[in-house]
């Protein structure tokens, strides 16, 4: 895909830590020898970045009607500079669909996985790291000075990688994060600087660079563990709502994961878990689908009776429930579902 900018950028962690070490040795210059080694490593900046290659996620994504317009309403919103936040049940679709718009704007990613214990250091970065530098004065002939330093360095982590390099950010579980955390993305959204908590000088500002693109997805805020973000922040974010697909769709997405299951046993499965999803309302994704067909899949096909079929789909749906009751409960949903179905077995 043509960028904006005329020319092919594809840019991945191993070169942006080449270019850094290019930019070193343009800098390093004068008649003394200055060599830097790491004194205490942590991750490469690619690792702590969280730079991902999805270029991949385009072939595997299904494309239908129905993936293809949700796609299009934010893909509209990310191409006018805007911030957008996907909302929805566990299981929807939401980061599949972030990660495909991401990898067509054949952009470098970084990906972002909130949680409660997340500070704003683990987004910006931190002194986190320590460099010994060794510098042998060579200007004295037969005298030879040595100087061993060691002093604190500091690491860009994913959210400061993505505004420097114009990335296209995908912040996955926004709303786990504690809204303190999150309010480094203030400035960026709005005023397009980002502000290093913890750097000196000129280095604590970092301008957003002109291709840099956000896309968050969280649960709806009554789901455990979701933070309610600020109404400051989420004023600056374009909020679509997702939902489960439909069945036809499911149905696609199930076959795209498990292309060697047969049609009438990928309908049984979706069919069974929507039942249930409905009937329980659970938080039941299309994921549950897919891992119910590759558990049938294990018996030969004269082996895949209604039996069978429930006992795979009882323990697919173990996770999902309280205690035992909860469980027969289930267990009885499915085998009615199973009873409903045409045929005998999948």
């Amino acid at each position: 895909m043509a960028q904006r900018d005329g020319h092919e950028r594809k840019v991945r962690g191993s070169q942006i830590r080449d270019s850094r070490t290019e930019k070193r040795r343009r800098n390093g210059g004068g008649s003394s020898s200055t060599q830097r080694q790491p004194a205490q490593t942590g991750n490469s900046p690619g690792q702590s970045a969280g730079l991902r290659d999805v270029s991949d996620l385009l072939d595997s994504f299904v494309e239908c009607p129905e993936t293809e317009s949700v796609s299009r309403r934010v893909e509209r919103w990310v191409s006018v500079d805007r911030p957008v936040h996907l909302v929805g049940p566990t299981g929807c679709g939401k980061t599949a669909l972030a990660m495909r718009v991401a990898a067509e704007r054949d952009r470098p990613v970084v990906w972002i996985n909130g949680d409660a214990d997340l500070e704003t250091k683990d987004l910006v970065g931190d002194y986190s790291e320590q460099e010994r530098v060794s510098v042998r004065d060579k200007y004295i002939h037969n005298v030879t000075k040595s100087t061993d330093i060691v002093r604190d360095r500091w690491v860009d982590n994913p959210l400061t990688v993505a505004v420097r390099e114009g990335a296209t950010l995908v912040y996955n579980e926004f709303s786990r994060t504690k809204p303190a955390a999150n309010n480094a993305l203030l400035s960026v959204f709005e005023e397009g600087i980002l502000e290093l908590p913890g750097q000196r000088g000129d280095d604590r500002i970092v301008e957003v660079h002109p291709e840099f693109r956000a896309v968050l997805t969280s649960n709806d805020v009554e789901y455990a563990g979701v933070h309610e973000p600020q109404d400051a922040l989420l004023d600056r974010l374009v909020g679509v709502y997702m939902d489960y697909y439909s069945f036809e769709t499911e149905v696609e997405i199930v076959h795209s994961h498990v292309p060697e299951a047969s049609d009438p046993l990928v309908r049984g499965c979706v069919d069974v878990l929507r039942t249930v999803r409905d009937e329980f309302d659970w938080n039941l994704g299309t994921r549950g689908a897919i891992i119910a067909a590759e558990g049938l899949l294990t018996a030969p096909e004269d082996e895949r009776d209604d039996a069978f079929f429930l006992e795979v789909m009882t323990d697919v749906l173990s996770s999902k429930v309280s205690g035992r009751a909860e469980l027969e409960a289930a267990k009885e949903c499915v085998e009615t579902a199973i009873d409903d179905m045409d045929g005998d077995g999948v």
